[in-house]
C-alpha cells in the first residue's frame, strides 16, 4: 500500500485484512504502552516510533508482520530470535502465531535505552 504524506497509523492498519489488523493493533498497543512518550508516525511507508531517534518500525505482509528494531536491536536478541526468520535489521512474526509479547517489550526497551545512551554521549542531557 502506498501511503500519502498525511496518512496515519490508523490508515495503515485499516488497509489490511481483519486478522492482520488485530495483530498490528496488538503490536501498536504494546509499543505505545512500553514507550508512551514516543512519537508515533509513518516513516518509510510503515508505522514508526521515535524517542531520541528511531526506536522501532513495523509492517504488515501477507503471511507475517515485519518488526524492525534496527541492526543493534536484532543483534542483541539473536539467540532469542532463533525460532523466527530474521535478518540484520528485521524479524518476521508469522500471522498464524501469537506475538512474542515479552520479547517485543524487551527489544523496544533495549532500543530506548540505546537511544538515551547516544543522547547522553552527545552531552544533551
Amino acid at each position: 500500500m502506498k501511503l500519502n504524506h498525511e496518512a496515519t497509523v490508523d490508515d495503515y492498519i485499516s488497509s489490511f485484512p481483519e486478522k492482520t489488523q488485530i495483530l498490528l493493533e496488538e503490536l501498536r498497543s504494546l509499543i505505545r504502552k512500553t514507550i508512551p512518550e514516543a512519537t508515533e508516525g509513518i516513516s518509510y511507508q510503515m508505522p514508526a516510533y521515535k524517542l531520541n531517534g528511531p526506536v522501532v518500525y513495523f509492517a504488515g505482509y501477507d503471511k507475517h508482520i515485519g518488526f524492525y528494531p534496527t541492526g543493534t536491536g536484532i543483534k542483541a536478541f539473536e539467540k532469542e530470535l532463533a525460532g523466527y526468520k530474521w535478518s540484520k535489521g528485521a524479524v518476521q512474526f508469522p500471522l498464524d502465531k501469537p506475538l512474542p509479547v515479552d520479547l517485543i517489550v524487551r527489544m523496544v526497551k533495549f532500543k530506548v535505552e540505546e537511544n538515551a545512551g547516544k543522547v547522553k554521549k552527545k552531552g544533551k542531557f
